[in-house]
């Protein structure tokens, strides 16, 4: 089996069909059904940990309409023989999936909603043919499909196709909905709270939801997953049927994301076993209930990059996952004093900060436990103590790959809102050759923002780079000059002249005179300044940082 075909792969069924490497999460249907027998159950888990698939696999293995015993063959849930035999391929299933619900207004947002009712419905066209079915329904099934039923049928949708599966098949069905909350979420993000369209979504969701859910004895049972812990009973009342399974439950946490004996396996198979310790501080460091993982996405990204270029593996693009929006919005909040803690985690540090249990969609950015609260939900943060129980959690950033995501949002931050008159003072510091005056505007700049130390030069280089983008320069950054590569060139062509910068991290205070020296005769040594031709000021700069202090020395 090939373990690159299955990157991004979300369809059990085309996974196992093409050959694709699985790893088997099928004992979570016996534990689901036989062990725990809920009526309703929520697994809230991060982007990128295998929620869709593992819907797309129950969907496989309960479907009525289909002969699963190959797809399944030889995976563990085969193991249960009189399990299977009662439940494989013996019930109607229905099958939403709710993620690409958002738009920037409520209409929009609603016809995406039609639009995902109708993709899910268009599976069961064969209703319209149904003897059991009556007139009535079979027009409401149709408007459904056509996207032309009223809001009140939309709201009752579910309801009414279980009714209708129930009947064609005689037996209730099993309801799976994917990131059920994901319209609830998007309403709630508009930056303007004027703007947001939360109460109609929320109104539409309570109908949808309430409705399929509550007290319905049309469905066998149903599973929804989300990756956000908030209460259903905020949106539908006494709904105490749903038995939730979050990131800091026990339960199940082992069938999301791969253990390490997942990973050896995977290793193994695709002949990359000198490579634990680097997949490891890339994907690796969650911890969801007591059980360390792997982010599965970006595992299997790794894997495929490494097979292409055994030598060279490509970053992974998280920005797509995690656009920082959460980091921006906690930064942005001048009322919580978050500056410290940040510094202490992107140093590799934990914090312990009370998990909020009373979350709920309008309110995820009300409070400061609320957001350490979605960090953690969302996967920005993880868990420090596998063994910690109780709603005081100790926190940290899971690997590098989520660290990098905090290290280019807080430097995008730091970029839009700095002091214009502060970033002018040090330009016109640096134009000048004025090193102490330099020195002091970059150190003042820093003071603004929030360092990692662990970081070497990158952190610094960025923070600069930064700088001089926010002022409206083009930066080349590491171009090719001379022997070797200066961290920034900075050109001023209407005036004819440039800057060349060389940044060093000193290990001490006591170091910065020594590396500015340092980086100065690097500069000379590698040539940089040969290809700035025709340029009538060329300033060449050693910068040394320690902590958050800056000394700038011109060569």
């Amino acid at each position: 089996m090939s373990v690159i075909a299955s990157v991004g792969g979300e369809n059990f069924e085309r996974l196992r069909s093409n050959g694709s490497y699985y790893v088997d999460k099928t004992e979570l249907l016996y534990e689901l059904v036989q062990q725990q027998n809920n009526h309703v159950t929520l697994f809230t888990r991060p982007r990128r940990f295998g929620k869709t698939l593992t819907m797309s696999m129950t969907e496989c293995f309960f479907d009525i309409r289909r002969d699963s015993r190959d797809l399944f063959a030889g995976l563990d849930i085969t193991k249960h023989e009189d399990f299977c035999r009662g439940w494989m391929n013996q019930y109607p299933v229905l099958f939403v999936s709710f993620k690409d619900v958002e738009g920037l207004n409520f209409e929009e947002a609603y016809g995406l909603l039609k639009d995902a009712l109708a993709d899910a419905f268009r599976e069961h066209k064969y209703l319209l043919n149904s003897p059991q079915a009556d007139l009535y329904e079979k027009e409401i099934f149709s408007r459904l499909l056509k996207k032309e039923a009223t809001m009140a049928e939309v709201e009752f949708s579910l309801y009414t196709v279980t009714r209708m599966l129930h009947t064609y098949y005689g037996k209730p069905a099993i309801l799976l909905i994917d990131e059920y909350d994901i319209p609830m979420i998007k309403a709630c993000e508009r930056k303007d709270r004027c703007e947001r369209y939360y109460p109609q979504m929320l109104d539409v969701m309570r109908g949808v939801l309430g409705t399929s859910l509550k007290g319905n004895d049309h469905i066998k049972f149903g599973v929804l997953t989300s990756s956000f812990d908030i209460p259903v009973g905020c949106m539908i009342d006494s709904l105490n049927q749903i038995v939730p399974y979050s990131v800091l439950d026990r339960r199940f946490s082992q069938y999301f994301g791969f253990t390490q004996s997942e990973i050896d396996c995977l290793l193994e198979k695709a002949q990359l076993t000198d490579r634990h310790d680097e997949i490891r501080n890339r994907c690796g460091g969650y911890i969801i209930g007591n059980t360390p993982l792997y982010c599965p996405q970006g595992v299997m990204n790794y894997l495929a990059n490494a097979s292409e270029n055994h030598e060279q593996i490509r970053e992974n693009n998280l920005e797509s996952a995690y656009s920082g929006r959460i980091l921006i919005d906690f930064l942005s909040k001048r009322e919580f004093s978050v500056s410290d803690k940040f510094e202490t985690l992107m140093n590799g540090g934990t914090i312990t900060q009370t998990i909020s249990d009373s979350l709920t969609y309008d309110t995820l950015h009300d409070s400061e436990d609320n957001l350490w609260s979605v960090l953690l939900m969302t996967g920005y943060l993880t868990k420090a103590d596998p063994n910690a129980q109780g709603e005081t959690v100790a926190l940290r950033i899971p690997n590098q790959e989520v660290l990098s995501i905090f290290q280019d949002t807080v430097v995008r931050y730091f970029t839009d809102t700095v002091d214009r008159n502060e970033q002018n003072a040090m330009m016109n510091a640096l134009w000048a050759g004025d090193e102490a005056a330099a020195s002091e505007a970059i150190s003042d700049l820093l003071w603004r923002t929030i360092s990692y130390m662990d970081y070497h030069e990158n952190y610094y280089h960025a923070f600069l780079t930064g700088v001089f983008v926010g002022l409206g320069y083009e930066v080349e950054s590491n171009p090719e000059r001379g022997l070797g590569r200066p961290d920034i060139l900075l050109k001023d062509d209407d005036h004819r002249r440039a800057l060349i910068i060389k940044a060093k991290r000193s290990a001490a205070e006591a170091q910065m005179e020594r590396d500015c020296d340092a980086a100065l005769a690097q500069i000379e040594e590698k040539q940089y300044a040969d290809a700035l031709y025709g340029y009538r000021t060329i300033l060449r700069y050693g910068v040394a940082f320690y902590k958050k202090s800056a000394k700038v020395k011109k060569g």
